[in-house]
């Protein structure tokens, strides 16, 4: 997508929450899948939700194009040009079998919010920038966070050999998209040209609708580390194999899953979660040789995930010499959890209790495009309530007049920071 300016008429703007909640609805149709919404980074449905948003951006007055890694980006003018930006936005892409606010919502509350400023002809003293963001999930590749990273100055030449579900690497990847690989490093923003970073999310948990409360104010994100991990046995027949002779690398992995529960759940503040397991050679009447599985590993506070890292790897290799396995790990991400700014929380604090009566304060267990901005600039995070935390999942719900107080916070932390 080349740079455009502002088109009258393109589309409807998105003006309050009726408007976005379609808005969502339309983007939701555009999936790989007939049976359920799926739209991961450079694929054809990514390339036709930049054209939607696009529009949507172009009729709420910004100047649109999309950047160097594929992330759609509008800017509103300030009345001072010369001073940084404040940027708004989340992201356009899913995980498989998605629901269809999880990203999405945040960037369409940001375009709301731009929307409301150009129908009303009011420009701020920053300008106000919107980012889609083109893969936080991380689903084709496996690694999260592209997109912002990339704004970051983050972008990693290892990733060029990364290889997709379907075959296809990151680098043909892109030149399938019509990207350029050589000009990536223009996606990065220079220092000092971004004031703060806000984002708007679905809560995807409780908090909010335990509390019957529709917006909470985001202290911190949970930094996360994940692993491949694999466990090497010996196959043998399952019949004609005593166990006193077994090496079976299923049963080692079945008493690692066990204990990594329990040694998270020991710390209090720290999560863990299995979720792959794949067993070789996969035949009913055969000892498994061989287990790989995932590990994801959360905390706000990476000195309890570490220590609880190293207390589950010591026991898996406990495990391993007691059944005679082999033991392997591969780190496949990290990221360090990140603290909300305060003075930007204080001003979201504030919009919230104007535009919904009462705020809460909580944490977030989930990752963000914010971990990666936050190394260019302060950021901050507005949660909307979810119906029971649900996301990640078709059944994402959210109440319209959570998302109209939602619209009307945004809108007032804007002002108040865009005019500081």
């Amino acid at each position: 997508m080349t740079e455009s300016h502002p088109v009258a008429g393109a589309r409807p703007p998105l003006m309050d929450a009726g408007a976005i909640l379609d808005a969502c609805d339309a983007l939701a149709a555009l999936s790989a899948s007939k049976d359920h919404i799926e739209r991961v980074y450079l694929s054809a449905e990514h390339a036709a939700a930049n054209r939607l948003a696009g529009e949507w951006m172009a009729a709420a007055g910004m100047t649109v194009w999309q950047d160097a890694v594929g992330n759609l980006c509008g800017r509103y003018e300030g009345r001072e040009p010369e001073l940084p930006a404040l940027l708004l936005g989340s992201h356009l892409d899913t995980v498989v079998n998605a629901g269809r606010y999880d990203g999405i919502l945040g960037v369409l509350l940001a375009i709301g919010v731009v929307a409301r400023l150009h129908a009303r002809g009011e420009r701020l003293r920053h300008a106000v920038e919107v980012i889609a963001f083109a893969d936080e999930e991380g689903t084709r590749y496996g690694t999260a966070l592209f997109g912002s990273l990339a704004i970051a100055g983050g972008w990693q030449q290892r990733w060029w050999q990364l290889v997709g579900r379907e075959g296809a690497s990151l680098g043909e990847a892109f030149e399938q998209f019509g990207l350029d690989r050589a000009r990536v490093a223009e996606a990065a923003r220079p220092p000092g040209s971004v004031m703060a970073y806000l984002e708007a999310h679905i809560e995807q948990g409780p908090q909010l609708e335990d509390r019957d409360l529709p917006l909470g104010v985001v202290t911190s994100i949970a930094g996360a580390r994940r692993f491949e991990i694999s466990l090497g046995g010996r196959a043998g027949h399952a019949g004609t194999t005593p166990f006193a002779l077994r090496h079976d690398a299923l049963c080692g992995a079945s008493e690692a899953v066990i204990a990594i529960e329990a040694l998270a759940r020991a710390a209090d503040d720290v999560v863990a979660t299995v979720g792959q397991l794949s067993v070789t050679p996969g035949a009913v009447n055969v000892i498994p040789a061989g287990v790989t599985m995932s590990l994801d590993i959360r905390s706000d506070r990476d000195t309890s995930r570490d220590r609880v890292i190293e207390a589950i790897e010591e026991t898996i290799g406990n495990i391993a010499d007691q059944r005679g396995l082999s033991v392997a790990w591969r780190e496949t991400h990290s990221a360090p959890a990140v603290q909300c700014a305060g003075w930007l929380c204080e001003r979201l604090d504030s919009a919230v209790e104007q535009a919904a009566g009462s705020s809460l304060r909580l944490a977030s267990g989930a990752g963000h495009d914010g971990m990666a901005v936050a190394g260019l600039c302060d950021i901050a995070m507005l949660f909307v309530r979810c119906r029971g935390g649900l996301s990640h999942h078709p059944d994402e719900s959210v109440r319209e007049d959570d998302v109209a107080a939602a619209l009307d916070a945004m809108g007032l932390a804007v002002r108040s920071i865009a005019e500081g």
